[in-house]
């Protein structure tokens, strides 16, 4: 069986490493997804060698989730039309390649906003289900998959329907799966009230770790949304000084008169690029030096008093480094990771360790966030649990980078957390096997749904959830 058209093409993730070639084929509409899983399925995978495939929407993935080596990779972002939509209760169903940018630009100024955000607008729907993506809100709204009412997901045994009561197996497998269970083509989502694109902001410092970890233990559920930015380059008594950002969505009345007098300006959603990295340099524009003075500006600019109720606006406090395009060339050819770690709150401590080694290699770490996270969902390979999680951006090259994150993991898993494994590139299997104990109820629906392993990926492949010689691994 011959499959549709494609394209052979280098394929990285957000971090820029480990690049694999795949041909890529751009599914500019549903039918073209059921006919590559067809060719994949027969091993005729448009000469990928019988290397199974994987979607891929807009590349954030930090590592590889979205790669597949010698195999096939569905360009999902053109399934990106608004099927329908309820303006009175906020239902919405979408294409997989729908962005959240999209929808925050043509339905926040009609009242409504997405019920979930991560630190990029550029992501699709059918990622944000695939790495059942959280936000500054997990602590009251959950992750992303939470507010998905219904998905249509194309696998190597059919197209279904699927919603968390018809199929929860499925459903919750799909959620955070990586993509291992088919490729989604369309969803229904539940959107949430606003009255404008702008939030209240209480904005504050923190001198060390255990002043900001007091403040959010003891605050956040005054709050929808809540983030910190932590220094990971100071030492002693400022350890972990943080800045603490906190709101929640504004009310027309809420905003000063030059806003509230003119609803339309008040609602509006118009992101901008204010400025573009055109070249990657060699060496990468970030170093401890160039860090340090960053993280020393970025603690000072933010008000030594608590700082109540400033509206900001939607794109400045979610996104702000949306604003720079490609700013991933900021580190350099080699390129970079990021390590994403959650443990309980009890093991809080666990975060203090990790900052204080990483303090002690002086590595370049400038987007440093702390966040709380809520009960998780039932995804057995969804990310968020309750308590503490820390996101750390690393420049790849230094040959104690390795050795340093290897730690981490001892750290993390001791305490019963784990990895996110959209952020992942690295993770050894066996230690992702320890940290997520519902692995093996996702590779039985795996198994039901795609029983000839043709579902595959760089990630899959690295962490035993799918091979090239064993379509059913750990049968």
């Amino acid at each position: 069986m011959s499959g549709p058209r494609s394209r052979r093409s280098l394929l990285t993730g957000w971090g820029r490493t480990a690049p694999t070639s795949a041909d890529v084929v751009h599914a500019v509409h549903p039918g073209i997804v059921d006919e590559a899983m067809a060719a994949s399925r027969s091993g005729a995978a448009i000469g990928g060698g019988g290397r199974g495939l994987v979607a891929r929407g807009l590349g954030r993935s930090y590592g590889d989730a979205a790669q597949n080596a010698g195999g096939t990779v569905v360009d999902a972002t053109w399934l990106d039309a608004v099927h329908s939509v309820d303006l009175d209760t906020g239902r919405i169903t979408v294409g997989a390649g729908v962005s959240l940018q999209t929808l925050m630009e043509r339905f926040v100024p009609l009242g409504w906003f997405v019920p979930v955000t991560p630190g990029t607008r550029l992501v699709t729907v059918g990622g944000a289900i695939a790495a059942d993506i959280h936000g500054k809100n997990h602590h009251v709204d959950g992750s992303f998959c939470a507010h998905v009412l219904s998905m249509t997901l194309v696998t190597p045994t059919g197209t279904h329907t699927v919603t968390p009561d018809s199929d929860p197996d499925l459903f919750w497998a799909t959620a955070g799966g990586m993509g291992l269970t088919g490729i989604v083509i369309d969803a229904t989502l539940q959107l949430i009230p606003v009255e404008t694109s702008y939030l209240l902001v209480d904005t504050e410092r923190a001198v060390d770790l255990d002043d900001i970890m007091e403040k959010m233990r003891s605050g956040d559920d005054d709050y929808r949304y809540s983030v910190a930015w932590i220094d990971c380059q100071s030492t002693g008594r400022r350890l972990g000084r943080s800045v603490l950002t906190r709101g929640d969505h504004a009310r027309l009345a809420d905003l000063p008169p030059r806003l509230a007098g003119d609803p339309d300006k008040a609602r509006a959603f118009v992101p901008r690029q204010l400025a573009r990295i055109p070249l990657t340099p060699p060496s990468g524009l970030l170093n401890p030096m160039s860090v340090g003075a960053i993280n020393e500006f970025w603690f000072r600019k933010a008000p030594r008093q608590l700082q109540l109720a400033q509206p900001h606006h939607m794109i400045g406090f979610f996104h702000p480094l949306d604003g720079i395009g490609e700013w991933n060339r900021f580190y350099g050819r080699r390129g970079f990771l990021q390590y994403q770690f959650v443990v309980p709150d009890a093991a809080g401590e666990t975060v203090r360790r990790v900052i204080e080694r990483l303090t002690k290699v002086k590595l370049a770490a400038f987007v440093n966030v702390l966040k709380r996270f809520g009960p998780g969902d039932p995804g057995t390979l969804s990310f968020p649990m309750p308590g503490w999680t820390l996101a750390l951006d690393l420049l790849v090259g230094s040959p104690e980078l390795g050795p340093l994150l290897d730690g981490f993991d001892e750290l993390v898993l001791e305490a019963g957390g784990r990895i996110y494994l959209a952020k992942d590139s690295r993770l050894a299997p066996d230690t992702f096997r320890a940290m997520y104990p519902g692995v093996d109820s996702f590779l039985e629906v795996k198994r039901k749904v795609d029983p000839d392993g043709v579902l595959r990926s760089d990630l899959g492949r690295r962490l035993g959830l799918c091979s090239d010689a064993d379509p059913q691994p750990h049968a």
